[in-house]
Order: structure tokens, then C-alpha cells, then sequence
């Protein structure tokens, strides 16, 4: 089975317990978790008038195609009350596809690498940390040195534990 990253976020209601109970959700859906990244707390980008996120990596494995993992992403999504009113806007859980093996996939509903991943400290971080040498055939360096050469300044802070 591939090696696949996802990111999640969330910034309304409990954050914490939200992401928590996001990587629960994943075993029972034939999403394997091996590892979680620290939580970390995130400035937002883009949308800035909203409350700050928290946001991890989790490196899974599963037997799922990416199209039916991003299905059941989106279940899990609304199974917890997950409502994008609007892109990049504030929610309650936010599940991302960052890397699925060494795929490239280019669909109306599905990209991966997640097209803007390496300009992202808040995803850059966190897989770092879990996955300092990973580097997708598309990408020029290593997540570590990725991280090293972000333009993106805004703040990430690791929560303690």
C-alpha cells in the first residue's frame, strides 16, 4: 500500500478534540494511521479574518484509490460537522490529500501533490517533522529543506505537549 500524507485543520469549537477525533475516524474508514505529527497553531493565510488554526500531518496507509479516500475524507468532513461555507474560510475540520505515494493526479476534484503544499509553512512544518527526507519525484528537495526555503512568514507555533 502507498505511503499517503494528509493535513488537517480546524479553527471553530474545540480544535483540538476536532482533529483528535478526525484521526480516530480514519482506522474505521480502512485508513491506517502510523504517524501524527505534533499539533501545531497556525496563523491563517489567504482569508485572514478568522480565528487562528491547528493544524498536523498524519501518515497513513490504505488500500482506498485517491478518489475514494478523498470520498471518504469528505464523509468524515460532514460526519463531524464540517461546513466550508466558502474557500479557505473557517471550519471545523478540514482533511487534505497531501501525498498519495509517488502519484501525480490532476482531476477536477483531486490534485497531488495538494497544488500549494510547498508554499504553506502550516503544511511544511508539521510534515517535516514526521518526514524530514520525503521528497515526491515532482519536488526539487526534501520536505526539511522545502520548509528551509518557504517564502511563506506567517506563524506556526508547535503546542506543547
Amino acid at each position: 500500500m502507498p505511503t499517503i500524507y494528509l493535513s488537517l485543520g480546524s479553527n471553530i469549537g474545540d480544535r483540538q478534540a476536532n482533529i483528535r477525533a478526525a484521526i480516530a475516524a480514519l482506522p474505521s474508514t480502512g485508513v491506517q494511521v502510523n504517524q501524527v505529527s505534533s499539533l501545531y497553531e497556525t496563523e491563517p493565510v489567504d482569508f485572514l479574518d478568522q480565528p487562528w488554526f491547528l493544524n498536523c500531518v498524519v501518515e497513513t496507509e490504505t488500500s482506498l484509490e485517491p478518489h475514494a479516500l478523498l470520498q471518504t475524507l469528505r464523509a468524515i468532513e460532514t460526519q463531524h460537522g464540517s461546513k466550508k461555507e466558502f474557500a479557505k474560510g473557517p471550519r471545523k475540520i478540514d482533511l487534505d490529500i497531501l501525498l498519495y505515494g509517488a502519484e501525480t493526479i490532476a482531476s477536477a476534484d483531486l490534485q497531488v501533490p495538494h497544488p500549494r503544499m510547498l508554499q504553506r509553512r502550516f503544511v511544511l512544518t508539521p510534515l517535516a517533522e514526521i518526514a524530514p527526507n520525503l521528497q515526491h519525484p515532482s519536488w526539487p528537495a526534501t520536505a526539511a529543506v522545502l520548509l528551509d526555503r518557504v517564502a511563506d512568514s506567517s506563524r506556526v507555533t508547535r503546542l506543547s505537549s
